[in-house]
């Protein structure tokens, strides 16, 4: 495993995160998930990333389980605050001081841990002012209950007035957590071009596309099986399960078997070489997956082979920078 620092911070990461997102506490029994963080933490892996909206909660209370009697301070562990949890009543969502001061609780108690490494804005809450969303954060900092602030799915213009409020309230945002991958490219105009500036890194999700570059979805088939088979779930992915990308994403395959590695493999490595990516996280429903996902880090591809893998894959990328936006909630989800 190799580590990369978290923006301009002293905070190092495997470069490889482990993430519970619709695995644990909902897809994948627990003694199975324990097996799965086991297989993470036998191959190097240290940094665990969840959210209290996963599985209405029970994410973070399978991963704390799982990680229980590991030495903490051996292990970095993030969690996300913003969308409904509990309840869903009127207060359970969004950035309000209110949500987020009792959501950092909640979160600790589950993951069954004193503070966490990162605690990071699931989304932008269009309803809170933000002034009051930094607050929050800078006194959770404060309290120990965090030690560095991120946020998900910014706009770059967010994440710019993010950083000079943190600055002013004394304490350090430096992580943006975005979906990112070989199809999916959308970070690269504005948001990591003002997060270079800022001293932010990615923590990209989904660098697999949600599973279409592993090459097992094929062009003119129903899938029978994994995400895009699953109807709630499928629904998400119908931009990348065209014929035309997964054609294209079929054509990365002698590609990745020249370079000696499996298309997963392949996918999360090629998310690795942009310099502002810190971590790719990868989630896991079994351990082997994680066992081969693992093996993308330290993994160098040469100029050449980048190219290539433009080439091959041509204009089904999408790289509209305001598809950040476009796709954010624009309002409170209740």
């Amino acid at each position: 495993m190799e580590f990369r620092y978290l923006g301009n911070s002293g905070l190092k990461i495997s470069e490889i995160t482990y993430g519970n997102w619709l695995t644990h506490g909902s897809q994948v029994e627990n003694e199975v998930a324990h097996r799965c963080v086991r297989a993470a933490l036998d191959a190097g892996v240290s940094t665990f990333d969840t959210a209290d909206a996963y599985a209405n909660t029970k994410a973070e209370s399978v991963l704390g389980e799982a990680l229980k009697g590991e030495r903490r301070e051996s292990l970095e562990i993030f969690t996300k605050v913003y969308w409904p949890t509990g309840p869903r009543g009127h207060n359970d969502t969004g950035l309000s001081r209110k949500h987020v001061m009792e959501s950092i609780d909640g979160s600790l108690r589950r993951l069954q841990t004193d503070y966490v490494d990162l605690y990071q804005a699931h989304r932008y809450d269009t309803e809170t002012p933000l002034e009051e969303t930094m607050q929050a954060f800078a006194d959770i900092v404060r309290a120990g209950k965090a030690l560095y602030i991120g946020v998900s799915e910014w706009t770059a213009d967010q994440i710019r007035e993010g950083h000079r409020l943190s600055k002013e309230l004394g304490f350090q945002l430096i992580s943006s957590q975005p979906q990112y991958s070989m199809l999916w490219r959308v970070i690269e105009p504005e948001v990591v071009p003002a997060c270079e500036e800022l001293g932010i890194s990615q923590i990209v999700w989904s660098p697999m596309a949600q599973g279409v570059l592993s090459g097992k979805y094929l062009p003119g088939r129903t899938p029978t099986e994994g995400r895009a088979a699953d109807e709630k779930m499928g629904g998400g992915m119908a931009g990348f399960m065209r014929d035309e990308v997964l054609t294209a994403v079929q054509g990365l395959r002698p590609l990745a078997e020249e370079a000696g590695l499996t298309m997963p493999q392949l996918a999360v490595a090629w998310v690795l070489q942009n310099p502002n990516v810190a971590a790719a996280l990868v989630g896991a429903s079994r351990p082997e997956q994680v066992q081969d996902n693992v093996k993308a880090a330290g993994v160098r591809l040469e100029a050449d082979l980048m190219a290539r893998i433009d080439e091959v894959l041509g204009d089904v990328v999408e790289r509209d920078p305001g598809k950040t936006a476009e796709r954010a909630p624009q309002g409170r989800v209740a």
